[in-house]
């Protein structure tokens, strides 16, 4: 049988959607395929990777994404929005689906030092964990 695959959305899959893809596989992969993909995709940023490695999760061997490898391509259980920019250039893609919006701030645009910039990550990084969780207590 196989799982039901779940694709977080975001503008460039370099961070939110990355790190969303990685949580749900950690806590739900044995239920759920977690798929993640971008509108403009760029790379995954070093940040992200770093932050969730001190989370014990790896995600340095995944790769950006464009939404077009999805099209057609895949049946999807779900469609999560992790990106308010996205969700709002994003055509309606997959019908039937009734995508879900969970926009997160986006920890790549933020400034100041590498360490200001790594707590961000760390900060949304909690905040998209707890998203999940929250979720999966609802989808049993």
């Amino acid at each position: 049988m196989s799982k039901n695959k779940v694709l977080f959305l975001c503008t460039s899959n370099s961070a939110r959607s990355q790190m969303a893809e990685g949580l749900l596989r950690k806590y739900a992969g044995d239920r759920y395929e977690a798929l993640s993909a971008g509108l403009e995709p760029t790379t995954v940023h070093p940040l992200a990777i770093r932050a969730m490695s001190e989370a014990g999760i790896d995600i340095s061997s995944q790769r950006s994404k464009s939404v077009k490898e999805y099209l057609g391509k895949k049946p999807l259980g779900h469609l999560i929005f992790v990106c308010a920019r996205a969700e709002k250039n994003c055509p309606y893609l997959y019908p039937p689906l009734a995508p879900e919006s969970w926009p997160f701030e986006d920890p790549a645009a933020w400034q100041g030092s590498e360490e200001e910039r790594l707590d961000k990550f760390r900060q949304v990084r909690d905040q998209i964990e707890s998203r999940i969780k929250a979720w999966l207590a609802a989808h049993p």
